[in-house]
C-alpha cells in the first residue's frame, strides 16, 4: 500500500492523537490519502513512522482522543474544504 502511494505520487497522512501537525496548520492536497487507526490501539508504529503527514486534531487540555468516526468528519471536511472539492451550499 505504502509503496502503491509512493509510486502515484500521493502523500500518506495519518491522523493520530499523537501527530506533529496540527490539523488546520496542514497544507492538504487532493491526492492525500487520510489514513485513521483503531480507536483504541492507533495504528503500529511502522506505520506511524511510513506516514508522510502524522496530524492531530487539537483539543482542549485533559481530552485524550475522539472517536475515530468524528475524527474523519472532522479530517475529511478541513481536507475538502481546502482542495476546493468541498462544497459551499447544499441545494436544495
Amino acid at each position: 500500500f505504502n509503496q502503491n502511494a509512493k509510486d502515484e505520487g500521493r502523500r500518506i497522512a495519518l491522523m493520530s492523537s499523537k501527530g506533529s501537525n496540527s490539523l488546520y496548520q496542514t497544507d492538504f492536497m487532493a491526492s492525500d490519502i487520510l489514513l485513521f487507526g483503531s480507536e483504541s490501539a492507533g495504528v503500529p508504529d511502522h506505520v506511524h513512522s511510513a506516514s508522510d503527514l502524522r496530524i492531530r486534531i487539537p483539543m482542549q487540555p485533559g481530552f485524550r482522543s475522539l472517536n475515530v468516526a468524528v475524527s474523519a468528519g472532522i479530517a475529511l471536511s478541513e481536507a475538502l474544504r481546502q482542495t476546493g472539492q468541498l462544497p459551499l451550499e447544499i441545494m436544495p
